[in-house]
């Protein structure tokens, strides 16, 4: 099928950023979010994203004006009734997610493909939520999504190979590079990364190197764009700290265990950039 309409649920840091270059890829694309004002400060970050892209003569005037006027936003579902792909994109909660899609089985047009933009949710269990399941599948967007080019088009044991090739031919279509998975808890990127970022934060525990050099050793070493704690105060403690937990419980390795450190970190308060502090202090910079 072709896909000519998308609706985007939820329209924080990856909803929106969905919505923009879903939008800028001359898609006509709905956002709803739970409130006006949630809903006002989501399409307010679009506006500036793209007002920043004409700033840097990265986008011209008419390019910007053109993809806002694609872009509309709604506080209910029913918005999204005539869309022929629709993207979830809300908070990392199974039972929340079960219950928006079995909403959205009942509101989009039989057609419709329905996609989570999930990294560590049951996919299968959303799919199961509805009457459509092989028309349900994984699509994980990467931070921050107008710039990140990966997409992890995911596929259950339900989907149907139609509803794959449609959705990555649209991950192409926006400018993205889909790599195709099943669907597993953390699928590729973050089944390598969690890991990795979790033994960063061991090795530190242990006294071996400073935040500094670890960061450096990486960057230099591995050339990575970023150190390990550079990155996780970025992600965010409490999301990698929560990614963490759930990978534990799916697979019950040692490797996935939010190490003590991390754990008193978000307890404390300590998130990374979004609250100031985390493994870096931003208010001293």
């Amino acid at each position: 099928m072709a896909i000519k309409s998308v609706g985007v649920v939820g329209c924080g840091l990856m909803g929106s950023g969905i919505a923009q270059v879903s939008a800028h890829a001359g898609f006509a694309t709905t956002v709803v979010e739970a409130s006006q004002a949630l809903l006002d400060r989501g399409l307010g970050n679009v506006r500036k994203n793209l007002e920043a892209l004409v700033a840097k003569a990265k986008l011209d005037e008419r390019a910007k004006d053109e993809t806002l006027a694609r872009l509309r936003g709604a506080t209910a579902l029913d918005a999204l009734e005539d869309c022929d792909l629709v993207i979830e994109a809300i908070t990392e909660n199974q039972a929340l997610k079960n219950e928006t899609f079995a909403a959205l089985d009942r509101l989009c047009p039989p057609h419709a493909l329905l996609a989570s933009n999930t990294s560590s949710c049951n996919i299968t269990a959303m799919a199961a939520a509805t009457k459509r399941p092989g028309q349900v599948l994984g699509l994980h967007f990467f931070n921050p999504v107008p710039l990140m080019k990966l997409v992890e088009v995911v596929k259950t044991i339900l989907t149907e190979e139609s509803t794959v090739r449609a959705a990555y031919a649209w991950a192409q279509a926006i400018g993205k590079a889909p790599v195709q998975a099943k669907d597993s808890t953390a699928i590729i990127v973050n089944r390598l990364l969690v890991p990795y970022l979790l033994d960063a934060i061991r090795v530190y525990e242990g006294g071996l190197a400073a935040l500094e050099d670890i960061d450096q050793a990486m960057k230099l070493g591995c050339g990575y764009p970023m150190g390990p704690f550079t990155l996780l105060d970025l992600v965010g403690l409490d999301t990698a700290m929560y990614v963490a937990e759930v990978m534990f419980e799916e697979f019950r390795e040692p490797r996935y265990a939010p190490p003590p450190l991390l754990k008193r970190m978000v307890l404390a308060g300590h998130l990374g950039r979004k609250s100031g502090k985390g493994f870096y202090d931003y208010g001293a910079r």
